[in-house]
């Protein structure tokens, strides 16, 4: 029997699942060469939510971070976590978009695709099959392993079957929130060498503790591949410790020949970036142990810790914990992993915090209920769909969810323009439009400030002089005031000074720079409502003026889409139930609905802007029941 081979997942999975995925490239370059000796199966290095915690937390460019990792390990396969038609996004992507997508990955360094799909849909990860295979990359299809009436062996060993016929060069058990249990593994690795006949691997995070024996029984059923991570990254939310597996299997048949001396050399830079950084251990705790109950993945239970504290909820964590295997059933047991543990974790915390389950639902909640993530596993709670989508349709189960996503790459990078340099910078766009935007327009030092002389050609003249000294105040006055041009207006010249990304606010007056003459701050988009009622206008409006209020704390948006309508307008009369905006919070697009008929009266929030719970968004005035039934509603 060969010895057991490992993969590394501490600059993927472990620092992820600790610390929030907010490791700096910069921290990760020193140790490489090191681990790059070890004699790892792989290194685990992107994807997953490294890719938007770059754009998002880290001002990185994430497809500069994996050619710099590839080129500090030369000897080692890089691997990264793909959600299948999700990439490493959090919606489906277009055939097209996923084709191009790991290819480019594959050019830029990846060897090892490890392909997952949340629901185990098989028509999800076809097409990520196909592009990984045309590249010559190794595509791993992984089963979201998880604990319910319908996830059975059987089903697994199904999934399997058909992930071997797309050409899988292995089999990955994903067992992300922690609840494989050793002879659980042992009948599920050899059930998959008896019947699949593929290398097996094996992903368990520790969570609540089963992790290292786990992989213990998986090599003595004939595993190929386990995951750990360095010490100072490992345990709790993360992997075993790599330290651990390697002195646990040392005089076995299965010992990895790997050299502990340098392993501990390699934790000991993990350990001082880990003190530097002040980011805790890996530690599991009684609600940890609790996941044989509750089945919350690791990574998804520090998210909802963060997010519970942000709403000042914090201590509703174990209401949350006993709301979500509730949840999960009523929406026919999804495996907890991205996306479906964001969307079960949200919907469990709105239930909880609002004191009313399903008042509020997330428009991803919704799309996955009508059938627009893949199948269910299984049978929903017909209530619970009829109240949360009502007449919406449902996509017929003959209909592949990605056969409905036709955005092209052509038509992506039409959408960003100039803006974009390489196929990647259109790819990055086309997964994360904002932060994509925002991140390229910063570091295209052409595009940062647009220099316009009215009235003057592309060409200059001899007399076109300005004052760069003036324009770097004017550009200091722009960032600081978060307008999106200033136009300054001396002896009959005018010099706008735009910044491109930056939200406009209303037009107002702007103190004139070392003396010029007055500059004029302008907005590009028409102003919004105010940003907060004032206190003055709070005392004049009319008793019967009801406030809809945010129900978390995330990021306000009007409308569907940029450049689309709003949902609602001053003097719209809207329905009960009906959307009036959205809110973004823990990644998902949350529509806020109109509690009862009514008219709207004000719009107290400016699009695009963050909110806190219980920040008034909209004063709504309700038809009293005579205006309901009166001759005009007839």
């Amino acid at each position: 029997m060969p010895k057991l081979q490992l993969m590394d997942t501490t600059i993927r999975d472990g620092q992820q699942s600790l610390w929030a995925t907010r490791m700096p490239v910069g921290d990760m370059l020193p140790i490489l060469p090191a681990m790059d000796k070890v004699g790892y199966w792989a290194i685990e290095a992107w994807g997953g939510a490294t890719f938007d915690t770059c754009l998002r937390f880290l001002d990185e460019n994430p497809w500069e971070r994996l050619r710099q990792i590839k080129a500090k390990t030369p000897n080692t396969r890089l691997a990264m976590l793909t959600r299948g038609q999700n990439l490493v996004g959090y919606k489906h992507y277009s055939r097209d978009i996923v084709n191009r997508f790991l290819k480019a990955a594959q050019r830029n360094g990846v060897d090892v695709f490890r392909v997952f799909d949340a629901l185990n849909d098989i028509r999800n990860v076809t097409d990520s099959a196909e592009a990984v295979k045309e590249a010559g990359g190794w595509f791993e299809g992984a089963i979201s392993y998880t604990i319910s009436p319908v996830h059975t062996l059987d089903s697994y060993l199904e999934y399997a079957q058909q992930l071997k016929e797309l050409g899988a060069d292995s089999i990955a058990i994903k067992d992300m929130a922690g609840m494989l249990t050793p002879y659980r593994t042992e009948r599920m690795v050899r059930a998959l060498n008896d019947e699949i006949g593929l290398p097996v691997h094996v992903h368990c995070h520790y969570v609540g503790g089963m992790a290292p024996a786990n992989i213990l029984k998986a090599a003595e059923a004939g595993a190929a591949i386990a995951d750990t991570a360095s010490a100072p990254l490992a345990f709790g939310n993360s992997q075993p410790a790599v330290e651990m597996i390697v002195a646990a299997l040392q005089e076995s048949a299965f010992s990895t020949g790997y050299d502990l001396d340098l392993l501990f050399e390699i934790a000991e830079y993990w350990e001082e970036v880990r003190r530097r950084t002040h980011h805790k251990r890996g530690v599991s705790s009684l609600t940890h142990m609790k996941v044989y109950s509750h089945q919350v993945p690791g990574g998804m239970m520090s998210n909802l810790m963060a997010q519970l504290e942000v709403q000042n909820a914090a201590d509703r964590i174990d209401d949350v914990m006993r709301e979500i295997p509730k949840v999960r059933a009523e929406v026919g047991y999804p495996p907890l992993v991205t996306p479906m543990s964001q969307i079960v974790g949200t919907q469990a915390v709105f239930n909880v915090i609002t004191g009313k389950r399903w008042g509020v639902v997330s428009k991803e909640m919704k799309d996955y209920i009508c059938g627009y993530y893949g199948k269910a596993p299984g049978p929903m709670d017909a209530e619970i769909v009829k109240k949360v989508v009502g007449d919406s349709a449902i996509l017929p189960p003959d209909v592949a969810p990605s056969s409905l996503v036709t955005t092209t790459y052509e038509s992506v990078a039409d959408e960003i323009g100039d803006l974009a340099k390489t196929e990647e910078d259109v790819l990055m766009y086309a997964l994360f439009p904002n932060e994509a935007r925002t991140y390229l327009s910063k570091h295209r030092t052409s595009e940062k400030v647009d220099f316009l002389m009215e009235g003057e050609s592309s060409g200059t003249k001899e007399d076109d002089y300005v004052d760069i000294n003036q324009i770097r105040e004017l550009v200091r006055v722009a960032e600081e005031s978060g307008v999106g041009e200033i136009v300054v207006e001396e002896e009959g010249a005018r010099i706008a000074v735009r910044m491109p990304g930056m939200m406009s606010v209303a037009p107002a007056a702007v103190p004139a720079a070392n003396g010029a003459a007055p500059v004029a701050a302008s907005a590009s988009v028409p102003a919004a409502a105010p940003a907060a009622p004032v206190a003055d206008a709070a005392n004049t409006r009319p008793a019967s003026w009801k406030p809809v209020c945010a129900p978390m704390v995330g990021t306000f948006y009007a409308a569907p889409a940029p450049g689309e309508p709003a949902f609602v307008s001053v003097g719209d009369e809207v329905t009960a139930g009906q959307t009036l905006a959205i809110i973004e919070a823990m990644k998902l697009m949350n529509e806020i609905g109109a509690d009862e008929m009514g008219t709207i009266r004000e719009v107290c929030i400016e699009d695009a802007q963050p909110v806190e719970f219980g920040t008034v968004l909209f004063y709504l005035e309700p038809h009293n029941t005579a205006e309901a039934t009166g001759p005009e509603s007839a």
